[in-house]
């Protein structure tokens, strides 16, 4: 991959790992209820699962996806149903919940499988493998790709997430966590109701 290309595939890896969306707003909000160390399964969920995907996709199934109406929608409608579910479930309680009823963080395979249905990884990982995933050489081309998006994804999640136990250490008391818990469960809420415009 010459230079100036792989400059600007990471320089769309950063904006785009860094800039508000639901993984950043799931695993801030893990952050606020169960600290960074609980979190780290959540967060190298999202840096490999994504990774795997853009691999995945750059490989087989970006023309698939592009070709096809149906498919898309289908996986967006299934997303946006997650999204809702997961902002309810941060809302009234703050996490995913255990068999006794109390929340927990994400786990890793969870979080690495919320990336094959969340609507915004799909259009990325669609337009980053036609612009970056080279057809004379798409196996070296891809692992550069999801490489890089390891590396954004792992910074950008610990950055949300630290971010989110720093918030917590400021919430005195469980009301002001409930509060903040039903504010993020509003923000994800708010990114399903963008995807439905979008």
């Amino acid at each position: 991959m010459p230079i100036e290309t792989l400059i600007a595939l990471t320089g769309f890896a950063i904006t785009a790992s860094f800039t508000p969306g639901p993984n950043n707003a799931l695993i801030a909000a893990s952050g606020v209820n169960f600290g960074y160390r609980r979190s780290l399964p959540h967060i190298l969920g999202i840096a490999f699962g994504y990774a795997f995907m853009i691999f995945v996709v750059g490989l087989f199934l970006g023309q698939v996806f592009q070709q096809s109406l149906l498919l898309r929608e289908a996986l967006r409608w299934l997303g946006i149903i997650l999204l809702i579910y997961v902002a309810y479930k941060i809302a009234t309680a703050g996490g995913l919940s255990q068999a006794d009823g109390r929340a927990r963080p994400f786990r890793f395979y969870e979080a690495a499988g919320f990336q094959w249905v969340n609507p915004k990884g799909w259009a990325m990982a669609i337009a980053i493998t036609s612009q970056f995933i080279d057809p004379a050489a798409p196996i070296e081309s891809s692992l550069t790709v999801a490489f890089i998006f390891i590396c954004a994804g792992i910074a950008s999640a610990s950055l949300w997430a630290w971010l989110g136990s720093q918030i917590a250490s400021r919430l005195s008391g469980p009301e002001r966590t409930i509060w903040f818990n039903r504010l993020l469960g509003l923000l994800v809420f708010a990114f399903v109701f963008i995807l439905l415009l979008t």
